[in-house]
């Protein structure tokens, strides 16, 4: 039989008392207990993975070797377990002698403690792949609403440049025929081919004004030669008279013509 010399029980028997005297060290109580279930400190060690020099100081009641008072008592509590043992006395009891024996309080703890209460622990790599996969996303969702609204500056500007181009198809050419005459038998017959569109302006002998403004497609006119011809754009034309191919290069200065033709 192991002897603490802490202990106040006699030692003249192995098996403790039945329940934790007024007396009684919480300590040696519980050593008591495991003597009588015949277990080595190395064993209980083991189970319970709580070094051997814990538990000497514990079965001493030595809490000045211990960590502060809460520690404490969560031993007494695993050790009791293990013991098949109430811990609900022993906490108690150690409550009414922690006090005595170093001078502070069951809930503080001691300056001399092992444990230190630390500081806030920095985040893990787990949280600070959340914090950049956050950033990513983030920069992702950001690029996409940038991507967006340029993709719409863009669609509206060509929509505006393809409203603002002037349609080709259409003419404001204003074509008058000769007064008092069939168009296709009388006078002289004028046709102006285009393959873009550019300004005309045409008057016959009568001073009858046959077209005017902008034209793209075939004009076909009937008049009374000579006529005034004036092309802003000479190059975009083609012109025969009575069927008879014209060149307007003569009449042609920077692009423009304006003449006198007659048969």
């Amino acid at each position: 039989m192991e002897i603490n010399p802490n202990s106040q029980q006699p030692t003249g028997s192995s098996l403790p008392t039945s329940a934790l005297g007024n007396i009684q060290r919480p300590g040696e109580y519980l050593r008591q207990i495991r003597v009588a279930q015949n277990k080595e400190l190395g064993q209980v060690s083991s189970d319970l993975n709580m070094p051997v020099k814990t538990l000497t100081a514990l079965e001493q009641d030595d809490y000045k070797s211990l960590p502060e008072a809460t520690f404490i008592k969560g031993y007494y509590r695993s050790y009791a377990k293990y013991l098949n043992t109430d811990a609900t006395a022993i906490i108690q009891r150690f409550d009414e002698i922690y006090a005595n024996d170093t001078g502070l309080l069951p809930n503080h703890a001691l300056n001399n403690s092992p444990i230190k209460i630390m500081g806030k622990l920095p985040g893990s790599n787990s949280d600070r792949n959340k914090k950049w996969l956050k950033r990513a996303l983030l920069a992702v969702v950001i690029l996409a609403v940038v991507s967006l609204l340029v993709m719409g500056v863009q669609k509206w500007t060509s929509n505006k440049e393809d409203a603002d181009l002037p349609k080709v198809n259409q003419s404001n050419v204003e074509v008058l025929p000769v007064q008092g005459a069939t168009i296709s038998t009388v006078g002289d017959q004028l046709v102006l081919n285009f393959n873009r569109p550019t300004s005309v302006h045409i008057v016959d002998a009568t001073g009858k004004v046959l077209a005017t403004g902008r034209q793209s497609s075939t004009l076909s006119l009937n008049g009374e030669s000579p006529f005034q011809i004036r092309l802003d754009d000479a190059t975009a034309v083609s012109l025969s008279l009575n069927q008879e191919q014209i060149s307007l290069s003569p009449y042609t200065v920077n692009g423009k013509a304006e003449f006198r033709l007659s048969r």
